[in-house]
């Protein structure tokens, strides 16, 4: 039976209590991939201790263990607060003003709701209203597209 993101947020806090459940995606027919932070960054080590202190409830499955990278997933109403300011991509569940897909900048996050900015319009969309998130990588002034 496939954990659930809780059994697995529980299990790594007895891991390590500084390690961040982020979001488990499936990859592949028995796959899983998890993403996780750390302050100060996920190393290889930090990998393998995950691996291995998750292997009794991962039986059937393969587990790929990996840093969230640029494009970290926003999973949380912390994680909205951490990178207010920061450009992003939202898929929500309903439509917000006739669209379901935003890429913008997170604006300002409070307990129920955050405010995002996209096309020069600003939505106040809820957390339970979010499909996916994450961040989108800035592109720098002057490089090239």
């Amino acid at each position: 039976m496939k954990p659930t993101p809780q059994e697995i947020e529980d299990r790594l806090q007895e891991i390590d209590p500084e390690i961040e459940f982020l979001a488990l995606e499936n990859a592949g027919a028995d796959g899983l991939r998890l993403y996780i932070d750390r302050e100060g960054g996920v190393t290889l080590e930090v990998c393998q201790q995950v691996t291995s202190g998750l292997s009794e409830l991962l039986l059937h499955y393969s587990l790929e263990v990996s840093s969230p990278g640029p494009e970290r997933p926003l999973t949380k109403p912390s994680h909205f607060e951490r990178f207010s300011g920061r450009r992003a991509r939202v898929e929500t569940t309903e439509p917000f003003g006739d669209r379901r897909k935003f890429t913008g900048y997170i604006v300002e996050a409070g307990s129920e709701t955050f405010v995002f900015e996209s096309d020069g319009q600003k939505f106040e969309i809820p957390y339970t209203s979010v499909d996916r998130s994450h961040l989108v990588p800035e592109i720098p002034q002057g490089a090239a597209k």
